[in-house]
């Protein structure tokens, strides 16, 4: 299980690449099945709005120990051989990966449902803050969107 927050821009599919590569076929070759991606980034709009860019803010250690209290929950709940999840923080701007979230497992059904698990609850519940940069100024984001 691999969290890492980050303020530089990241390749979702590069990631995916490296993570398979490095880390999961020294330990894991032959054993996966399935991989479930999501890859989440920044659109140019919100509530009806123009975004032109975003800074998005978390809390060093809360932040952390969360997405790794969830990546522990998922392994409990699911057959998962290995699960990522790579965040971005900082500024950010339309057409810019945001999120990556994987789930790798021997069958579908579980990859898929892990990645779903994590994402949602990072999604709903993890502390990160958002503040949109828009025409009319800015505006820090009270919710999410709905999946």
């Amino acid at each position: 299980m691999n969290i890492e927050i980050r303020e530089n821009q990241f390749s979702p599919w590069e990631e995916i690449q490296r993570y398979e590569k490095e880390v999961l076929d020294p330990v894991h070759a032959g054993q996966y099945g399935a991989a479930t991606v999501f890859s989440g980034t920044m659109r140019e709009f919100n509530e009806g709005d123009g975004v032109s860019g975003m800074f998005l803010e978390h809390y060093s250690g809360m932040t952390d120990s969360y997405l790794e209290k969830i990546s522990q929950e998922a392994a409990e709940r699911w057959e998962v051989l290995d699960t990522l999840i790579i965040h971005r923080v900082g500024v950010m701007m339309p057409n810019d990966p945001i999120v990556l979230v994987a789930a790798w497992s021997a069958h579908r059904g579980v990859a898929f449902e892990a990645a779903r698990f994590l994402i949602e609850e990072l999604k709903s519940r993890a502390p990160f803050w958002k503040k949109e940069q828009l025409e009319e100024g800015e505006r820090w984001v009270e919710h999410n969107t709905p999946a």
